[in-house]
């Protein structure tokens, strides 16, 4: 398949970056310049009730309209995001998710131009401007879009190793040499100018939530202390210092935080006959046999995990991972790509707002914390032995894998329908961890195992993952219904 032979190419240009702060990780990759090109029929087809139905805009582009054009631009930069997504340094969850959004909004801007009977965000977000008058008919969406994504990458992405940033770079470089074989120098300068004015221009929007500014800068602030109270969240070293507590105030794209619900969790209790301190208990039982035996619980909760920064790519980053690896399976056109990419962009930033203000509002503590006090003063979660403290570093109630997620199972269900058959590949070939492919008949079925595998890693009750689907799904649900068609077309 295609995509297996793009890895493999991906492999050849980065082997050998080795990160000093994560010696045992060298999978970085990038992309061959010389690689060969993906085969097969890119047309695209009718993939989905969102595929394949936007006729040409009149020849904007004589490698054709944008519902004719491969999706080859926008997978190879999305395979670099990855790669290059696991070191960030101080984003994940919250940050990827807001980054992703603002990467795919920028994708998507680019080429709209180019869609007929699709509008521009510009339309619907207030304050997102992009003044038609800078494009030129001419433009090249490909070579646009390698623009548009070196400059959003660069920007977006944070706190990027040294050794790494210059892999946008190589990446636009190579791509710039490939496409522009016989182009005119002035469709190349329009093409790379209209590329990089949007990406200036969604820079620009993304600045003005100055709340989201200040706090990427900032993602544990010593402000923030927790109150207190009997089963409420807190922290016990300066290292699990509260993880963007005031996240519920960065901007939304389509689902704002008043337009979400939340069910209040289970009553807090010490009573061994209580609800509240069965699930606890499940949490111990599960996580300890699933360590003692080895068993697929396991397997399940470190093939999810994506908790380990430098190790894997965060929750988030995780569902671009798997979109990747269905634009190539079901060989979406570049039109299908970039509107699935933007709606699964806005959905995970969502979520990640509306998940952390009810974590904030809620309280709920991690089960390490009682279990240690009313069952086991000796346990030790799962995760515990891939990163030096036993928690993630925010409230558990709702599980923000969870959220993430459904909200992502919803635009995908939307897209494609809910059964399919797919294997989830993105951790192929770890050995860190385990990271064995896994088969899925449904969405739902993926999103569910996502959700639960929290339970065997030790790190959340069932209720914390039963209202975090729940949530993920109100969210995809509005959505879905975030209308990108032109009236009458």
């Amino acid at each position: 398949m295609k995509g297996n032979n793009l890895r493999i190419m991906l492999l050849l240009f980065l082997s050998a970056m080795v990160l000093q702060s994560c010696s045992k990780d060298a999978e970085l990759l990038s992309v061959d310049e010389s690689r060969n090109e993906r085969g097969g029929d890119r047309s695209g087809g009718n993939n989905g009730p969102n595929g394949g139905n936007n006729g040409p805009n009149g020849g904007n582009n004589d490698n054709g309209n944008v519902d004719r054009l491969d999706n080859e631009i926008v997978y190879e930069w999305t395979e670099l995001l990855l790669n290059l997504e696991r070191y960030a340094g101080g984003m994940r969850p919250n940050a990827s998710a807001r980054a992703l959004a603002y990467i795919s909004l920028a994708g998507y801007e680019t080429a709209v131009p180019g869609m007929r009977g699709k509008i521009s965000n510009s339309q619907l977000l207030p304050g997102f401007n992009i003044d038609d008058n800078q494009f030129e008919r001419g433009v090249n969406f490909e070579l646009a879009l390698n623009a548009a994504y070196a400059d959003v990458l660069d920007h977006f992405l944070l706190n990027l190793p040294s050794n790494l940033e210059s892999k946008i770079g190589e990446l636009e470089e190579a791509t710039e040499e490939r496409l522009t074989v016989n182009m005119s120098d002035r469709r190349i300068r329009d093409s790379k100018e209209w590329g990089a004015y949007v990406a200036n221009q969604v820079i620009a929007y993304s600045q003005t939530d100055t709340e989201a500014e200040a706090q990427i800068l900032q993602p544990q602030p010593l402000s923030y202390e927790p109150p207190t109270g009997d089963g409420y969240w807190t922290y016990s070293a300066e290292q699990e210092r509260a993880l963007f507590p005031y996240w519920a105030s960065v901007r939304t794209f389509v689902v704002g935080t008043n337009e979400t619900t939340t069910r209040p969790p289970i009553p807090y209790s010490e009573n061994p006959n209580s609800p509240y301190f069965r699930e606890m208990e499940e949490v111990y039982q599960v996580n300890n046999t699933a360590r003692a035996e080895d068993n697929e619980q396991l397997w399940i909760a470190e093939f999810w995990s994506d908790d380990v920064e430098g190790l894997m790519f965060s929750p988030p980053a995780r569902q671009y991972s798997i979109a990747n690896q269905l634009i190539d399976q079901r060989n979406l056109s570049l039109e299908q790509t970039l509107l699935l990419y933007v709606k699964l962009g806005f959905a995970l930033n969502d979520a990640a707002v509306s998940t952390w203000k009810y974590k904030y509002e809620h309280m709920v503590m991690r089960p390490n914390v009682y279990i240690h006090e009313f069952i086991d003063p000796n346990y030790q979660t799962n995760l515990y032995s891939l990163i030096p403290w036993p928690n993630p570093t925010f409230p558990g109630y709702p599980s923000g894998h969870s959220c993430f997620a459904s909200a992502a199972a919803g635009v995908f269900i939307d897209f494609f329908g809910n059964q399919t058959n797919f294997t989830d590949r993105s951790h192929e070939g770890r050995t860190e961890f385990r990271g064995a492919p896994r088969k899925f008949n449904s969405f739902e079925q993926m999103a569910r195992e996502n959700a639960f595998s929290r339970i065997p890693l030790g790190v959340h009750i069932r209720m914390d993952c039963t209202e975090g689907l729940r949530l993920g799904y109100e969210i995809s649900d509005g959505i879905n219904a975030y209308d990108l068609s032109r009236p009458n077309s």
